[in-house]
């Protein structure tokens, strides 16, 4: 992929809240006959929040994923033509905050927090709270670090996109619930993986594939797509839709119940075959304070079908969770 010149200085560059197929953007927008910017991407399991941060053709995308946050405390692998802008305020100098701030410029660095509400293991019927900090950094429009993972595109033609990702699934702990006793612990794992996406229009349709190294040793995929629309120039509304399939070593380390856990834990003898095993929906909502300054809400629901819904270890098929990130933007 090529890397174009950094963004250029001058009056007539504007911050401004771009709405693409792959969500929001908050973009320097410069005068006619300026060099096009690029558009790059972090990919996550799962998908959720964006928060990027563009300066002339190097685009710096921030994603923190609700169903990714979700599904790494879960143990679990997860995982958005033209645009319409709408200007709000002038650039910010990088130098204020001095050398530091420069090189944060170069690397176009997002940080924040929030607070994400969901089950205590997937499958429970009990929440939690877990406070979500993050700080996410992207270096041109290819690599992206964040807290799920790095991400590296690979490929890039028109609307069409491939990414590869290095992460990890923090597994599951007999103790996160009552219900778990004597099933013993999942360990931590390893992911590497790929994803394929298409963008028409407002509407990005995706694929990927993990596979966990230690831990499940599981093989997980998902598909769907993703639908953004701004309603006003500082606010977002976005919908999303999608499956997750799994193979056998998945489902039966997060499913199953062996004889021995069966007599540990006194739950009923279960083994979890290869297949569909959850659907999610979400709706999300970003809204652009200024030009630094992001918040993100987005509440998710996803149902537990096949075997994983007929496992003795799951005591609710609903799944609901919910998120709120602030995110700041050098």
């Amino acid at each position: 992929m090529a890397v174009t010149p950094p963004r250029p200085q001058g009056p007539q560059q504007n911050l401004t809240l771009l709405h693409t197929g792959r969500g929001l953007e908050l973009g320097w927008v410069v005068s006619p006959g300026s060099p096009p910017g690029g558009r790059g991407a972090l990919t996550s399991h799962g998908f959720g929040v964006r928060m990027f941060a563009k300066m002339g053709s190097a685009t710096i995308a921030f994603r923190t994923s609700l169903v990714a946050l979700a599904f790494s405390s879960w143990g679990c692998s997860g995982a958005l033509a033209a645009d319409t802008t709408q200007q709000l305020t002038a650039v910010p100098d990088p130098s204020r905050f001095g050398r530091i701030g420069e090189k944060l410029a170069e690397w176009h660095v997002v940080a924040g927090g929030g607070a994400l509400i969901q089950p205590e293991y997937e499958g429970s019927d009990k929440f939690k709270v877990t406070p979500v900090p993050f700080v996410s950094a992207t270096l041109f429009d290819t690599l992206t670090i964040d807290p799920t993972g790095a991400t590296l595109a690979v490929f890039e033609r028109d609307a069409f996109e491939i990414s590869a990702r290095l992460g990890y699934e923090l597994g599951r702990q007999e103790d996160d619930s009552d219900h778990l006793r004597g099933m013993g612990d999942i360990d931590f794992g390893a992911t590497i993986g790929a994803k394929a996406a298409v963008e028409l229009g407002p509407v990005e349709l995706f694929a990927q594939l993990d596979k966990t190294i230690g831990g499940s040793e599981g093989l997980v995929g998902r598909v769907g797509l993703e639908v953004t629309q701004p309603v006003s120039e500082r606010l977002i509304l976005g919908a999303s839709a999608s499956a997750v399939v799994a193979d056998e070593n998945h489902m039966q380390a997060y499913f199953g119940v062996s004889a021995e856990q069966a007599t540990r834990s006194g739950l009923k003898r279960f083994d979890a075959g290869a297949g569909l095993k959850r659907a999610d929906f979400s709706l999300s909502a970003t809204y652009s304070i200024n030009q630094n300054w992001i918040v993100r809400g987005e509440a998710q629901l996803g149902v537990l079908v096949g075997d994983a819904a007929d496992s003795p270890v799951v005591m609710e098929k609903l799944q609901p969770a919910a998120m709120l990130l602030v995110g700041y933007k050098f």
